[in-house]
C-alpha cells in the first residue's frame, strides 16, 4: 500500500512514527514538500518516506490520501486538486464536514478520522466517521478505534481533544505549587507526571468500574479528596468545563 500525506505537520509526523512502530506493511509514504524542516526530518528518519514534487503528484502516486492540513488551507486548495474516485481519502481536518469534503474532492470514498499526538506511541483513542472496514483495520494498529456513524457525534469527540492543553496546564499548576513549597522544579514535575500517569493507568486497570464509581471510591468521609472535590464543585469548576466544551462543539 502507498500512502500520501497532504500536509506535513505534527499530526502527520506522529501518524508516520506510529506506522513504522507497528506491523503495518507499507510500500511507500509520500509527504508534502511545503514544511521543509519536518519533511526533511521524516525523509532522513524513514527510507520509505519520500518528499513529493507537489500536492497533485502526491495524490496521483498514492492509494490512500490523508488530508492533514488546516481548515483554512483545506478550503483554499482542495477544490483545485484532482482526486480519482478510486482513491481512499482520510481527513484529519477538524472543521470541514463530509458534505464539503465530498464537494471539494468530487469523491464519496471519504472518512473523517480524529488522531491525537499519542498515535506516534500507538496509544490513545482514534475516532472514525463514517465506518470503513479497511480504515478501521489500519488504525487498529495505531490505537483504540471508536467507530461513529453519525457525524454530529464525531464532533463531540473532536471537542474533547481540545482539553490537552488544559490538562497539561493542570499538571503545570500542580508542579508549580509543589515548587512553591520548596521542592526542586525537576523533582516536582517528575512527581506530578508520575502521579497523573498512575491515575490514568489505574482507570484502565479498573476498566470494569465506571468513572462515577471511581470518583466515589477515591474519597473517604472527611478526607482530603472529598474536601477538594467539594470545593471545586462549589466554585463551579466542572460546570465551566462543560460550558467550554459546548462552546467548542458549536464551532465544529
Amino acid at each position: 500500500m502507498i500512502l500520501g500525506f497532504l500536509g506535513t505537520g505534527h499530526i502527520t509526523t506522529s501518524v508516520i512514527e506510529g506506522i513504522f512502530k507497528s506491523k503495518l506493511k507499507i510500500k511507500k509514504i509520500y509527504i508534502s514538500p511545503r514544511n521543509k524542516l519536518l519533511a526533511n526530518k521524516l525523509n532522513r528518519r524513514f527510507n520509505k518516506v519520500i518528499i513529493s514534487k507537489n500536492n497533485q503528484h502526491l495524490i496521483n502516486d498514492s492509494n490512500w490520501i490523508f488530508l492533514a492540513i488546516t481548515p483554512k488551507v483545506g478550503h483554499k486548495i482542495l477544490k483545485k486538486l484532482n482526486f480519482e474516485k478510486n482513491k481512499k481519502i482520510i481527513s484529519f481536518i477538524s472543521t470541514i464536514d463530509l458534505k464539503n469534503l465530498k464537494k471539494y474532492t468530487n469523491s464519496n470514498n471519504i472518512s473523517r478520522v480524529i488522531p491525537l499526538p499519542f498515535i506516534g506511541m500507538k496509544k490513545g483513542p482514534i475516532v472514525i466517521c463514517s465506518a470503513d472496514k479497511s480504515i478501521k483495520k489500519f488504525f487498529k494498529y495505531l490505537g483504540k478505534v471508536f467507530e461513529v456513524k453519525n457525524e454530529k457525534l464525531s464532533k463531540a469527540f473532536w471537542s474533547t481533544s481540545s482539553f490537552m492543553a488544559p490538562y497539561y496546564n493542570l499538571l503545570l499548576n500542580t508542579s508549580q505549587w509543589l515548587s512553591s513549597k520548596g521542592i526542586k522544579k525537576k523533582e516536582a514535575e517528575e512527581y506530578t507526571k508520575e502521579l497523573f500517569l498512575a491515575l490514568s493507568e489505574d482507570t484502565m486497570h479498573k476498566n470494569n468500574i465506571s468513572l462515577t464509581k471511581l470518583v466515589l471510591n477515591s474519597q473517604t468521609p472527611g478526607g482530603t479528596n472529598a474536601f477538594v472535590l467539594q470545593k471545586l464543585k462549589k466554585k463551579k469548576f466542572y460546570e465551566v468545563q462543560k460550558k467550554v466544551l459546548n462552546t467548542i462543539f458549536k464551532k465544529f
